[in-house]
């Protein structure tokens, strides 16, 4: 018996769209955090919701500073609504200070999302330059190019940990895409 018009509807009728899922990047740092959303599905360019970076003086003592980025934090996960956050993994650097400081701000990040039961994903950066660029040594100026072409950009997101923050959440949405995991945990309050 031949396919019918009806047949070819009522098939089509099975497909179910795969959702777009929101993803907050945080490039930590004390002095500069970046934070950038975009939301995406598999196979298509994601779409920038906002960038932004969080500022706190050198000279204010660790705690302030802390407190400062977690309260930013806060608030863009309140007004964003992301389904997932992705932090920047701290690899070794010469500056310990450093590298304390960019942990303790990642630290930050991560207790906000957890607070409100959201999955985190952390990702080295020659993985999100690799994932942007498709080379995991490409430099901050490559990084930015790209973030810049996907999400059609007009401008180079300022400072660069804008630009990073961006790139974490498009590496971000291409990994989960690949790898199948494109479910919210029940009562994550990931639904906009």
């Amino acid at each position: 018996m031949g396919e019918t018009a009806d047949d070819a509807v009522r098939a089509v009728s099975f497909y179910t769209p795969i959702p777009p899922i929101r993803v907050l990047g945080v490039d930590p740092g004390l002095t500069r955090c970046g934070l950038g959303v975009v939301d995406g599905v598999p196979g298509r360019p994601p779409r920038l919701v906002a960038v932004g970076v969080v500022r706190t003086a050198s000279d204010d003592d660790i705690a302030t500073r802390l407190l400062a980025i977690e309260e930013e934090i806060e608030c863009w996960l309140t007004e964003h609504r992301p389904d997932t956050v992705a932090v920047e993994r701290v690899f070794s650097q010469q500056n310990v200070r450093t590298v304390m400081g960019t942990a303790q701000a990642g630290a930050v990040a991560i207790v906000c999302a957890a607070r409100r039961g959201l999955p985190v994903a952390m990702h080295t950066p020659s993985e999100v330059k690799a994932a942007v660029t498709g080379n995991g040594r490409a430099d901050k100026d490559q990084v930015t190019t790209m973030v810049m072409r996907l999400l059609r950009m007009p401008d180079r997101p300022k400072p660069p940990d804008a630009a990073d923050a961006l790139a974490l959440a498009i590496c971000h949405l291409w990994r989960q895409s690949t790898a199948g995991r494109w479910r919210t945990p029940a009562g994550s309050g990931g639904a906009r």
